[in-house]
């Protein structure tokens, strides 16, 4: 399919991660295949998807030079595509929760700078935050990068379109509970809204639809990845089970949404 010039086609993988690497690797690679055989530049999968959350991440963690990190730079490569890949990185006593921005040229990571430490859990415990916005450009199109619990955080979104994102992948493993996929859904609408860009929410699968077994109090994923347009409108949504959603997301619409409601030219307070 041919596409306009100021668009740019993105696939989003949800699924459930295991807590081993290597069979995590396989589902990379199959997944990555499917995406580019439907045309995808960028590939997305979610946060943990080197192993999920409710395991030991310090003996897993691996640096972004490490053979996890460059075995999906190798898939990338074959198939000409960027990937982003939830993953653990070591930071001395505690690991820091990397998203691997690796292909098209690219291989570095965005540390998740705001931790999940609500709900009852307390992911400083185990994990460093990071400090540094973090955007790649693809064929012309800027996209911001975020993770998860970013999402209730409208400024990281916003100072993200002021560096001329179109587009703000986030990657996710959300934590179930009364009304979080009320919240999920609200949430990735409104960054969408308050930053004019398209927002990439990839999520991992409900592990109680795809039968992998899973910490149940550790955030394991609900699914429900959404992508929604710069005027909070949803294009298009996965349901709570594994599945590919591929969109063409248009920065002419990001930019006539920044026109509209003045929301990034008209900001005051950051």
């Amino acid at each position: 399919m041919t596409t306009h010039p100021s668009t740019l086609r993105v696939a989003l993988c949800q699924l459930t991660s295991t807590g081993d690497p290597t069979s995590n690797l396989d589902l990379v690679r199959r997944w990555t295949a499917d995406a580019a055989a439907q045309g995808a530049r960028v590939v997305v999968f979610p946060e943990a998807m080197m192993a999920h959350f409710g395991v030991p991440l310090a003996p897993l963690a691996e640096p972004l030079d490490g053979p996890w990190a460059d075995a999906a730079a190798d898939i990338a490569r074959e198939h000409d595509v960027l990937v982003i890949a939830g993953m653990f990185t070591p930071d001395e006593e505690r690991v820091r929760n990397t998203l691997l921005i690796t292909g098209l040229g690219e291989h570095r990571g965005y540390d998740k700078v705001h931790l999940y430490d609500a709900f009852g859990f307390r992911e400083s415990a185990t994990v460093a935050g990071g400090n540094e916005l973090v955007a790649v450009d693809v064929d012309g199109v800027r996209l911001g990068i975020a993770t998860c619990y970013d999402v209730r955080f409208p400024g990281l979104f916003q100072a993200l379109a002021e560096q001329d994102a179109s587009a703000v992948v986030v990657a996710a493993s959300w934590g179930a509970g009364d009304g979080k996929r009320e919240q999920w859904e609200l949430l990735v609408r409104a960054r969408g809204l308050d930053a004019g860009t398209w927002i990439l929410a990839c999520d991992q699968a409900d592990p109680a639809v795809t039968g992998v077994d899973v910490n149940p109090k550790a955030p394991t994923g609900i699914g429900y990845s959404t992508v929604a347009n710069p005027f909070g409108v949803v294009q298009a949504q996965a349901g709570p089970g594994p599945e590919l959603v591929v969109v063409d997301i248009d920065t002419e619409v990001a930019e006539a949404s920044r026109r509209a409601t003045g929301a990034i030219a008209n900001r005051k307070v950051r």
